[in-house]
């Protein structure tokens, strides 16, 4: 079995969907937050740390085949015999 194989995950078009739309919202909400928790505190340092966090959390969420990416699977026709 090849190394290959062991990273072959299928998700469907709506889990593609929604994964997409979460790799968008963290991020940017977690920036818009960094930002202002950062300037309140005057330390970039928070800044980073909280969108980097945000990044993380990203990671953790899009990056694994979790199963609320593959719940419509596609049904296919089956196979004519001409």
């Amino acid at each position: 079995m090849a190394i290959a194989d062991y990273f072959e995950w299928t998700i469907d078009f709506e889990g593609q969907k929604l994964a997409e739309q979460l790799t968008h919202l963290i991020p940017t909400l977690f920036a818009v937050i960094g930002f202002v928790v950062g300037y309140s505190m005057q330390s970039l340092l928070v800044t980073l740390e909280i969108f980097g966090a945000g990044l993380v959390l990203t990671m953790l969420l899009v990056l694994p085949p979790w199963p609320m990416y593959n719940r419509h699977p596609l049904k296919w026709l089956p196979a004519s015999m001409q």
